[in-house]
């Protein structure tokens, strides 16, 4: 490893100011116009505000419903920002996706420091930008969720145990971080954290033959650290639920995920391959490209660290049953070390043909990708609402010419000039997505509208919401979790209705309308189509004609 006395081999704070900046013009715009998003988001962000409401921060739950899918951490963390920022009632989605920007920040610049700590500072520049402006990336950053803290927790004691792993000798930090990133890891998403870095661990020992760096970890006090920040929580609500979490969290979803897919969440081996172009772009150019560099340069400590960070952990999760494509986004700081050093370091040996001839055909892939990028931000406002914009074409248009510039550069040998190009696509590609584009599909975002409506409508505070076929988290966030019912069915809805009909109004798709109106008239009430909301249900891909509607005593009923 170089010495940490090169100065081109630290980052100085004008340094990381600029990392800042650059992230957070890339990665903030879009975090407070998007709207709630559907599932997870807004479960988190129900449970979120009602720990605040109730000032339980053990038991989780959503309305009634506990929630032990994931420990405490990421709701501890989302009400920590809605109380700084006083957006409780408010109930501002955008709050709540402030731990997700700075667990996306975090691991940009550590992934820059390990960068600039292996190649130097320009590779650290790059390698951290790569993060920052991956497609996958920028959409985790922008919704209040666990993965980009876990991404955050799995590069912080990644860099730790890096660092232990080259130079065995060094500061007590090392192992302090290395054991609190675990425990803050484990107290965001479980045990996810241990895979990750345990298959790093035990392929470098397998690989080294080597056990005495392991020393280096502190465990007779490392362990102990990790064990008091998560284990009182894991024990309080181990009494609280009666073992309950421990059956779900663990036994239910996380051993349930291995086995058989959840969700409808699944994929064959291959899966996360296949998506390598699309989920990593622009930076999956520049690390399938350095797969010679890091094969030759294999007995390098360094790279051997990063092909052990990455390969395993892909392997695995390739063979686990439930997939979704972020599920190996902790890989992608070490795939742009890895990205960067082919880059910046002189000497790659001269790859064979058959090699070659495969690099030109993944340049035809990703030259493919880049065109989907390029367009999907225009073609998505034009086929969800009917629009053309001049300016989501114009920024389609920069977006494949960098992209083109990129692949160019680097075909011709200018690679740090086809680095820039690509993130300079990368970061006009994920601020027209996710900032330009999904804010304005009203056609998909149906819960504002509804919101909207039921608010125009309002002559009680707060009024009852019933909805039967449109059951999404988001609503229950939007408007109120103990203002929302999710009824069982139209019947239900219809029943809710009479029992506070001048405080309530229901929420009715079309395609239940007959069996509410029939129940209501059964119930002797009138009703009062107040408004009509028409779109689509992104969650199942039901297309959804909503009314909403409000009762109005039949004459001669107590007027």
């Amino acid at each position: 490893m170089t010495s940490a006395g090169s100065g081109a081999h630290r980052l100085g704070w004008k340094d990381w100011l600029i990392l800042v900046a650059l992230s957070a013009l890339v990665l903030l715009p879009g975090i407070s116009s998007l709207p709630p998003v559907d599932r997870d988001e807004s479960r988190y962000a129900v449970a979120t505000n009602q720990m605040l409401e109730t000032g339980d921060y053990i038991d989780i739950r959503f309305q009634e419903e506990q929630r032990y899918l994931q420990p405490a951490g990421i709701y501890w963390l989302q009400s920590i920002a809605v109380a700084v920022t006083g957006t409780a009632d408010d109930r501002e989605i955008w709050a709540h996706r402030i731990p997700s920007f700075l667990g996306i920040l975090a691991a940009v610049l550590m992934t820059g420091a390990i960068a600039t700590r292996l190649y130097g500072r320009h590779a650290g520049y790059g390698a951290a930008l790569l993060v920052a402006t991956a497609f996958a990336v920028g959409f985790e950053a922008r919704i209040a969720k666990t993965d980009a803290v876990l991404l955050a927790t799995i590069t912080a004691a990644h860099l730790a145990l890096m660092r232990i792993y080259l130079e065995p000798k060094g500061h007590w930090w090392r192992p302090a971080l290395f054991w609190a990133a675990l425990g803050g890891g484990l107290m965001i998403k479980g045990p996810i954290i241990l895979l990750f870095v345990g298959l790093t661990l035990i392929a470098l020992v397998i690989w080294d033959r080597k056990l005495a760096w392991l020393g280096a970890l502190k465990p007779l006090w490392g362990v102990p650290l990790f064990l008091a920040i998560a284990l009182p929580w894991y024990v309080a609500i181990g009494l609280v639920s009666d073992g309950g979490f421990y059956a779900e969290a663990i036994g239910d979803s996380l051993m349930g995920k291995v086995g058989e897919s959840q969700q409808s969440h699944a994929g064959p081996p291959g899966y996360y391959l296949s998506l390598l172009s699309l989920s990593f772009w622009p930076g999956s150019l520049f690390f399938v490209f350095a797969g010679w560099f890091a094969w030759t340069r294999r007995a390098e400590p360094a790279t051997r660290y990063l092909i052990a960070w990455i390969v395993p952990a892909w392997l695995v999760y390739e063979l686990i049953a439930t997939k979704l494509p972020h599920y190996v986004m902790p890989l992608y700081p070490a795939m742009a070390c890895l990205a960067v050093a082919a880059i910046f370091q002189p000497g790659e040996a001269r790859a064979p043909l058959w090699l070659r001839v495969a690099a030109g055909l993944y340049a035809a892939i990703w030259l493919v990708t880049s065109g989907f990028v390029a367009a999907l931000g225009a073609a998505m406002l034009h086929w969800s609402e009917g629009q053309l914009s001049p300016v989501l074409i114009v920024a389609g248009v920069a977006i494949l010419v960098s992209a083109l510039a990129a692949l160019g550069l680097y075909l011709t040998g200018r690679k740090p000039k086809a680095l820039a190009a690509g993130l300079v696509a990368g970061g006009l590609a994920v601020v027209t997505v996710y900032a330009g584009t999904l804010p304005r599909l009203d056609t998909l975002f149906l819960t504002p509208r509804i919101v909207a409506a039921v608010e125009a409508l309002s002559e009680c505070e707060p009024t009852r919401l019933v909805t039967s076929a449109y059951r999404e988290p988001s609503l229950v966030y939007r408007h109120g979790p103990y203002d929302t019912r999710l009824a069982d069915g139209p019947a239900d809805a219809a029943d809710t209705l009479a029992d506070d009909p001048a405080c309530t109004v229901a929420l009715i798709d079309a395609s239940e309308a007959e069996a509410f109106l029939d129940r209501v008239d059964n119930l002797g009430l009138g009703l009062d189509a107040r408004a009509v909301i028409e779109g689509q249900n992104y969650s199942n891909g039901d297309a959804m004609n909503l009314t909403l509607y409000r009762a109005r005593p039949r004459r001669g009923d107590g007027e």
